[in-house]
Order: structure tokens, then C-alpha cells, then sequence
């Protein structure tokens, strides 16, 4: 796949802002600062699609991206952000649960973890929490280009026996670096092949997102 137009679309607070629910989607999450907006402005080659920053939790909101008019690239809320109010951090888990659970189009989510890191317990539990709710994830493993091997291969391994004592398989994992545009051909080949698992809705069918307060909370 090859990006040919990708531009911002919209912000939402809630399911009932998002856009119309009639094409694939794909959503990205991660730990905040993990480089998400980076990541996502490499995929789509360009620079200043998705705001970066150096102030952790920058992204409070939904944000949704038109690829090709095709398909929704998805940059929802950093997870685990400590520097805000409680009431701040009750909302975003909200937030995050109700569209995961509910947004009708979501193809899968693709969590991104900083791969100079050992397990964070944060990143565990929400992957614990994808599984528990049957939803499908991918891992991107964010700044490879920053590691050595030696310690990349010994992080790899903590997430490996994670992954594969609560969960019995391993899900599909990239590779990446926004720098060095790794895993830019991957993840978009892994888009494009999972977008067939898109069922339109049926004409004149309604299309009103849920938004109720998801009590199962992250």
C-alpha cells in the first residue's frame, strides 16, 4: 500500500463525534510519549499530520485521519499519563473503553511500545485488557533504532513470556523507528490485507454510535 492522501479529519470527546462508521479503521495507542504521532506521521510520509510534542499527553481526544478517503487512521489518547487530575485519567479511561468496545468499524488496535523499555506493568494490563475483551491487537515496538541488539532481544523476551503465558500465542509485532522510516512497509501491508474484514452496513441502516459509560473501564 502507498499513501497517497492522508489528512486530518476530525476530533471527538465521545463515539457520537466520530465520523460516520462506514469504512475501515485502524487505531493507534500507546503509553504516553511512546511516539505515536511520530510513528503515524511517518507512515503516512508526512511530517506535521499528527502534532508532536515533548509534553506527555498532548492527545486527549479522538482523532481521526482520512487515508485515500479509503480507510480511518485512528490516534486515540496516550494510556498511563500520572501528571493529570484523577478525574482527567477516569475520563480518558472512558473514553478509550467506549470506543474500543463499541466503535462498530475498528478493524484492530495497534499498540505501541517503547522497545527501550523492559515490560511496563501498564502495557501489560492493557493488553491484558484487549485479550479480555476479544479485541484484536498488534504490538509496534517504537525507537528500535535506539537499542542495541543484546538489549532489545532481552526486552523482547520479558513481552514474549507475557504475551505467551497470559495469552498462549503471540500477536502480530513490528519492528520500528519513525527516524529511519522502519516498518513503514510492514504495518502498511498489514493494513491493507486486514481492511477485506470491513463488513459495509447494509444501505439505509443506522449508524448512531453508542456512547454509554462502559463500567469495564482499562
Amino acid at each position: 500500500m502507498e499513501i497517497k492522501n492522508a489528512r486530518f479529519l476530525k476530533s471527538s470527546s465521545d463515539n457520537k463525534g466520530c465520523p460516520t462508521p462506514d469504512k475501515p479503521e485502524f487505531a493507534f495507542i500507546g503509553r504516553s510519549n511512546v511516539g505515536k504521532s511520530s510513528l503515524i506521521n511517518m507512515l503516512c510520509n508526512k511530517n506535521d499530520l499528527a502534532k508532536t510534542s515533548s509534553k506527555p499527553g498532548k492527545t486527549q481526544l479522538i482523532n481521526h485521519f482520512s487515508i485515500d478517503d479509503k480507510w480511518y487512521l485512528v490516534d486515540l489518547p496516550g494510556y498511563g499519563y500520572a501528571k493529570t487530575s484523577k478525574t482527567n485519567l477516569d475520563k480518558f479511561e472512558v473514553l478509550i473503553s467506549n470506543y474500543i468496545t463499541k466503535r462498530k468499524n475498528l478493524i484492530c488496535v495497534i499498540i505501541l511500545i517503547d522497545s527501550r523499555l523492559e515490560l511496563q506493568k501498564i502495557d501489560g494490563e492493557f493488553m491484558d485488557w484487549c485479550t479480555q475483551h476479544e479485541i484484536p491487537f498488534c504490538l509496534a515496538f517504537t525507537k528500535i533504532d535506539k537499542l542495541g541488539k543484546n538489549q532489545w532481544a532481552s526486552n523482547f523476551a520479558k513481552y514474549k513470556k507475557r504475551l505467551m503465558d497470559y495469552w498462549g500465542e503471540l500477536p502480530v509485532i513490528f519492528e520500528t523507528s519513525a527516524e529511519k522510516k522502519q516498518g513503514r512497509e510492514a504495518i502498511l501491508q498489514y493494513i491493507e490485507e486486514n481492511m477485506q474484514y470491513f463488513i459495509p452496513p447494509p444501505k439505509g441502516a443506522k449508524l448512531i454510535e453508542e456512547d454509554e459509560d462502559d463500567s469495564d473501564t482499562i
